[in-house]
């Protein structure tokens, strides 16, 4: 086991919050107007079973809405990706679609589906998260060298045959990385919903009940708690991308 790759993010994070307890120390802030680090465990001990319960309600909503983005996101990356046709007409349509700000569309989609708060959650957790991996993996497809496909597709191979054998192991460098900048996209489509709806729950309805309660210390341990769960997924992702994927690591230097 690399010590070193484990103890080095420790020692940032350590850094971090100590410049940020540091920060507010200097300042002379009280918690009302920026909570520190020092401020956090009381929260926590106070409020343990509310973390419990919302940060699982987070979790698995947010793992929900990746799980369908890389299901329709590696397909239309496929569709794109094999037919130049598709990929001029889908693209605009994306590009706008991913410029829309999401915020905006949480309040249609509460009058859509009334009383459908999972469902909701997890559709912005796959609208916001599934736009980066359907243009890495069609870009990954469009770029593949034009004699795998003639060689294969000679010798009666389907395209999904073509995409499994060749075309996937070529893209999965270019399909992990993506999937790490979704699953912090699919935090923030699973928190605009949990804090805008009115009948929220999970983590961003414990932050909006800290913010009317005026209680920042709450509403910081919150975001500490989703910056856990971001990292905690993340490194799901990473340990998943060394398993399929690992050939493709550089060591620098």
């Amino acid at each position: 086991m690399d010590f070193k790759k484990i103890l080095t993010p420790i020692l940032s994070i350590l850094a971090f919050l100590a410049l940020w307890e540091f920060i507010v120390w200097v300042n002379g802030w009280p918690n009302y107007v920026m909570a520190s680090p020092s401020d956090l465990p009381a929260a926590y001990i106070r409020y343990w079973q509310l973390f419990l319960i919302d940060s699982w309600q987070t979790l698995w909503r947010t793992v929900a809405g990746l799980a369908l983005a890389i299901v329709f996101g590696t397909f239309l990356g496929m569709v794109m990706g094999f037919s130049k046709t598709a990929r001029d007409a889908l693209y605009p349509l994306l590009v706008g679609f991913n410029a829309i700000p999401k915020a905006t569309v949480v309040p249609v989609l509460a009058l859509l589906f009334i009383g459908a708060h999972d469902f909701n959650t997890v559709l912005m957790a796959f609208m916001i998260s599934f736009f980066p991996i359907a243009v890495s993996v069609g870009i990954g497809l469009s770029t593949l060298e034009p004699e795998y496909r003639d060689i294969l597709g000679a010798l009666g191979a389907s395209k999904f045959t073509i995409f499994r054998k060749i075309a996937l192991p070529k893209t999965l460098p270019e399909f992990f990385g993506a999937l790490k900048v979704s699953v912090t996209l699919a935090f923030i489509g699973t928190n605009l919903v949990e804090i805008i709806s009115p009948h929220g729950k999970g983590l961003g309805a414990l932050f909006l009940s800290g913010q009317t309660n005026g209680d920042y210390p709450l509403m910081f341990a919150v975001l500490i708690a989703l910056a856990f769960l971001g990292i905690l997924l993340y490194y799901a992702v990473v340990a998943l991308e060394k398993i399929f994927a690992g050939w493709a690591e550089r060591q620098p230097g």
